[in-house]
């Protein structure tokens, strides 16, 4: 089962690996006809009611393969404003090859022909709530007409965005269509086993890579519209440099404003590697329980994403703290370094991503392998067992609910350099204020590899952490359709 945003994300993966969305068109297309042959007589009249997106666009190629039925397609809206390029080729071939169609600007132009088996392809699964006019119209007319209805991919004003689990999973808008028949593509959409309506899952070709895979669908699903995100890093003390790193990144990858708290007796070289961060200093020279009562409650305060762990060091009332935090925080936190090794033995309301190395995995109680990609599905075991999303780090990176597994293929050997474990959890917390766990996780982990294929193309393997700072907004927000 799959959501439409994930399901948009896929599309877009699939692209990158070289089956092109117009591909995947041709093949929703004719599945859509091959429904309406098995519900319609030769000669039988068929009405499309399409939109200007691309679930119009699958409606349009499926009136190419309905030759021997009276079909008429009608596009709600102006063919100029038609929202994708492939929609609009299509759009243009039926036209152009003298199939019946027509435009309504204006619901008072709406008029369903007499017809035996209507299309519904007006709204796909980006949208949801109440319809507007035109489709509210186009809808009525359909649901009080005496013909059959195949709804393309979801019915329109069903919302196919919320999780399988959700309660809201498989809301239908009151004046939604209300379809005989749905062809969804891929995978089925959450709740469409509800609808009173006969559910087909046509495969149109998608590649599983594109859902395994981390690509550019999962950076555009996971990346921030606009800065947002304060995320708070607990970390320094024996080491100064982790933290400041890991700060940075959050603020490269869209933080609006990025927190260190450390020890006071490390603050002012925390400080001096950027002017951008906020340092927090509290007593000592290293974390231990005093402070974690005032921690949590700034970080709970605030509802900061939290990252602990970089530069902590081990020291046994270190993580004697850690342990104290994360049983005593309730909101989202990324784990990483030493922080990691308690984790197993925590009881915690948080949500967390943790993010460990090969040694690190093994040390958690996880399986101690070189090569984390061929032990994906034991991974995925020990996230389950666990119950929080891991971020394996390795030449590929698996990530990981237990339930959901990707794996991240970008990067470089030159990323083996210290400190870019510290940008990654940076960049993921950025993200975690917007996102998903897995979807922060597996979106930080390519963000943070394609920073390093940047550098590597000009400085081969002589950058370092610190350099990759510049490569995370391209990296983040230069990424194509593929």
């Amino acid at each position: 089962m799959i959501t439409g945003e994930r399901m948009a994300a896929v599309d877009e993966n699939a692209a990158a690996l070289g089956v092109p969305r117009k591909q995947l068109m041709e093949s929703s297309g004719n599945a859509v006809a091959r429904q309406v042959r098995e519900v319609a007589d030769p000669g039988d009249r068929v009405a499309i009611v399409a939109g200007r997106g691309n679930n119009g666009g699958d409606a349009f190629v499926a009136a190419r393969f309905l030759d021997e039925y009276d079909a008429t397609t009608i596009l709600l809206g102006r063919s100029d404003a038609i929202g994708t390029e492939i929609a609009r080729e299509n759009w243009e071939a039926l036209r152009r090859a003298g199939y019946e169609t027509r435009e309504v600007t204006d619901s008072s132009e709406f008029e369903l022909p007499d017809c035996d088996v209507t299309v519904d392809a007006m709204l796909g699964t980006g949208i949801s709530g109440e319809l507007r006019e035109p489709a509210a119209t186009a809808a009525r007319a359909i649901n009080e007409a005496d013909a059959t209805v195949v709804a393309v991919d979801v019915p329109s004003g069903f919302d196919a965005n919320a999780e399988p689990d959700a309660e809201d999973a498989g809301d239908h808008a009151e004046n939604g269509v209300e379809a005989d028949y749905v062809v969804t593509f891929h995978d089925e959409k959450p709740g469409l086993s509800d609808l009173d309506a006969e559910v087909t899952v046509a495969d149109i070709g998608i590649p599983a890579a594109a859902e395994r895979f981390v690509g550019p669908g999962d950076v555009r699903l996971a990346r921030p519209d606009d800065r947002e995100g304060r995320p708070y890093i607990i970390g320094g003390g024996p080491y100064t440099g982790a933290p400041a790193l890991a700060a940075q990144a959050a603020l490269r990858a869209g933080a609006e404003l990025s927190f260190v708290a450390a020890p006071e007796s490390v603050t002012g070289e925390i400080q001096s590697y950027a002017e951008d961060l906020i340092v927090q200093p509290y007593e000592g020279a290293r974390l231990t329980p005093d402070q974690v009562d005032d921690l949590v409650e700034t970080a709970e305060r605030y509802e900061n994403v939290v990252v602990i762990g970089p530069g902590l060091g081990n020291a046994d009332e270190t993580l004697d703290a850690t342990r104290r935090f994360l049983e005593s925080h309730t909101g989202r936190a990324v784990v990483d370094a030493d922080a990691l090794r308690v984790v197993p033995e925590v009881e915690t309301e948080a949500t967390l991503i943790c993010t460990p190395n090969r040694g690190e995995l093994a040390a958690m109680g996880g399986p101690d392998t070189d090569d984390l990609a061929a032990a994906a599905d034991e991974i995925e075991a020990f996230a389950a067992d666990l119950g929080h999303v891991i971020l394996a780090k390795g030449a590929a990176d698996v990530i990981t609910d237990g339930d959901r597994t990707r794996i991240s293929r970008s990067g470089t050997p030159g990323m083996k350099v210290g400190g870019t474990g510290d940008l990654l959890a940076g960049i993921v917390a950025a993200l975690f204020d917007h996102a998903d766990a897995i979807d922060a996780a597996a979106a930080g982990a390519h963000v943070n590899g394609l920073a390093g294929e940047r550098l590597a193309e000009t400085d081969a393997n002589g950058y370092v952490a610190s350099d990759m700072l510049y490569a995370i907004p391209e990296a983040l927000w230069g990424e194509t359709d593929g």
